[in-house]
């Protein structure tokens, strides 16, 4: 398995330079496919319903206060192995092109955040730390993959 600094930095050398907000959606969606295509977690570190999105807090907490990052030192991009870096290909492949706030919007009306935020009675924009649930992710973008 993975450490989500490693898929930080994997998704950076694809991406180049790239807002935090971004960084933290394409991570998001590279743990929700990996789950769906090899029925294993990619990596360990909690994804929490933010307000504006999911956000890995660990991810968040190295950089905080970072409109956008062009690296990740704390990252090892060549530790991923086929499977992992196959993910990451293919989620930047498929995401990549988007904004942040595209990224947000879409993940705003898909139900592992949906759900997340009704589990917590959080409404819209209230902050809160609730967890996605990998169960919910792996169901519902298993039903997406099931439609392709």
């Amino acid at each position: 398995m993975a450490r989500v600094d490693d898929v930080a930095a994997a998704v950076l050398e694809r991406t180049g330079r790239i807002d935090t907000f971004r960084l933290q959606k394409l991570v998001y969606y590279c743990q929700a496919w990996h789950l769906v295509w090899e029925d294993t977690p990619l990596f360990r570190a909690e994804i929490q319903a933010w307000a504006n999105g999911p956000v890995v807090p660990l991810l968040y907490n190295r950089h905080r206060g970072q409109y956008s990052v062009d690296a990740w030192p704390q990252g090892d991009a060549s530790s991923l192995n086929e499977d992992e870096r196959t993910t990451v290909d293919a989620v930047v492949g498929f995401y990549g092109h988007r904004s942040g706030q595209e990224l947000a919007d879409l993940t705003h009306r898909e139900e592992p955040w949906l759900k997340a935020r009704a589990r917590a009675r959080l409404a819209p924009g209230q902050r809160g730390q609730v967890t996605i649930s990998l169960g919910d992710m792996l169901e519902y973008y298993s039903s997406i993959a099931a439609k392709d």
